[in-house]
């Protein structure tokens, strides 16, 4: 869901002061040279506490898509939000959007000294990290205790004139002159509370936890809405200046990875995330593309080139005259974990459809949820092509497992879609692939593995 932070606006250079600042105020506690990976929880899996086994794996299927149009509407909230904001007086006050809070993996984490354990949203197109904390005046039901700050010996608050403050934006400063959040989603929830910093631990799938002191989070006492009582906030894993990445830069390097298993697997494993010197992608087969830096700076911005279908390849286009930031149009799409389908502008969805059409000798069908628009009926001879998505630098491979599914039983669907308003690379299309972030030297990679085995 859309959700709004009362912010004042930072240029671009006090932003990059502040992410230097932001840096500093946190320790690596254990693995200081090495790194750490975690498991990323499929909400639909069987070993989600979200899964509902009374749904069926196609209703399961459905529900993703539709939670994938409303985070596009969204993220089209925000960077059309972002680009009005350049015309703002540093001193006037802002509107900023962050993406659903739906979205598809979980993460565990411990907050606190002694631990508390919390199981959030992972969510790349997100920064602030926050849970719910005691005393709470107005919560949503949660299955997991409520995180409380007078329970534990590393909390602190943040002062309205920290660095972390001016980062994340502040609607108020409390009486003792601490730092408050306020988040408001589109669908009327929303989380109001304390700025903090404290100690995360990570349970490392390696079987080593991994203690971070000084991590800046959201401490809220006021929450309420269309929350899932499974869920106990957002690890935000964006680019922002107070995303957990940006936070743990100094340590891991500026480095993350993640390598995202099949919707549909015989092995029911969980996907995982590295960091540091565990999340260098290296092999043969890695291609890499540069990460550009755009308004929001939460987000992961590449350069879509075009697709190839067999040897025709089919040049980017976007004919709408809303972009996603009107000052260039390098950047072009965005790659999120948390949309399931792939957005594409409208006249280059056509163009390959189009050609996908002239490919496939099957028999054309309807999708029976009425979402997706080039559906073949499943037959045995039925011969998929593979795309090739060139970004620039990069021509990724997608086999037909990562750009059809079986969306009913003998239908299958292509996972593009049209959107005019918003690109962006989705999940789907990442299964299967081991995907780094570099920020320091701002680049993305590729390289094709069997993520059940990684």
């Amino acid at each position: 869901m859309a959700a709004k932070i009362s912010v004042f606006c930072v240029f671009s250079t006090l932003r990059f002061l502040v992410t230097l600042i932001l840096i500093s105020e946190f320790s690596l506690i254990e693995g200081k040279t090495g790194g750490f990976s975690v498991d990323l929880i499929h909400r639909d899996t069987q070993i989600s506490p979200f899964h509902d086994p009374s749904k069926s794996h196609y209703e399961q299927l459905n529900n993703a898509f539709h939670r994938s149009f409303s985070r596009a509407a969204y993220f089209k909230k925000q960077t059309s939000q972002s680009d009005s904001n350049h015309a703002l007086d540093s001193s006037a006050q802002i509107q900023s959007y962050i993406t659903s809070k739906n979205g598809e993996y979980l993460m565990k984490v411990s907050i606190g000294t002694p631990p508390v354990d919390v199981l959030a949203i992972a969510d790349t197109g997100s920064d602030l990290t926050w849970t719910q904390c005691k005393p709470c005046s107005q919560c949503y039901k949660q299955d997991a205790p409520f995180f409380d700050p007078h329970r534990t010996s590393t909390y602190r608050e943040i002062s309205c004139e920290s660095a972390s403050c001016a980062a994340v934006g502040t609607s108020s400063c409390d009486d003792g002159n601490n730092c408050e959040y306020r988040l408001s989603y589109g669908d009327n929830s929303y989380s109001i509370g304390s700025l903090g910093a404290e100690t995360f631990t990570f349970k490392s799938s390696s079987g080593k936890n991994i203690s971070i002191q000084g991590v800046v989070f959201g401490c809220g006492h006021q929450n309420d809405g269309t929350f899932n009582e499974t869920a106990s906030g957002i690890v935000g894993l964006g680019g922002g200046a107070v995303s957990i990445v940006t936070q743990l830069s100094k340590s891991i390097g500026g480095r993350f990875s993640y390598c995202l298993t099949p919707l549909v697997s015989e092995s029911n494993v969980s996907s995982k995330i590295k960091f540091g010197n565990n999340a260098v992608v290296l092999g043969s087969n890695v291609v890499s593309t540069p990460l550009i830096k755009k308004n929001p700076d939460t987000f992961y911005f590449i350069n879509l080139d075009g697709i190839s279908v067999a040897d025709k390849q089919i040049a980017y286009k976007n004919s709408s005259s809303s972009k996603l930031d009107n000052t260039t149009d390098e950047g072009n799409i965005i790659i999120d974990s948390g949309t399931t389908l792939t957005f594409v502008p409208q006249q280059f969805y056509d163009d390959l459809q189009s050609t996908l059409k002239e490919s496939i000798n099957g028999k054309q069908v309807s999708d029976p949820n009425g979402l997706l628009g080039l559906c073949y009926q499943v037959e045995d001879n039925i011969k998929l092509p593979n795309l090739v998505v060139h970004f620039t630098g990069a021509d990724v491979v997608l086999p037909p497992t990562s750009t059809f599914i079986q969306v009913s039983e003998g239908t299958i669907c292509l996972t593009f879609v049209p959107s005019d308003d918003i690109a962006i690379f989705g999940n789907l299309s990442q299964m299967n692939f081991l995907i780094g972030y570099d920020l320091i030297n701002q680049k993305l990679s590729f390289l094709p593995v069997d993520c059940t085995k990684y």
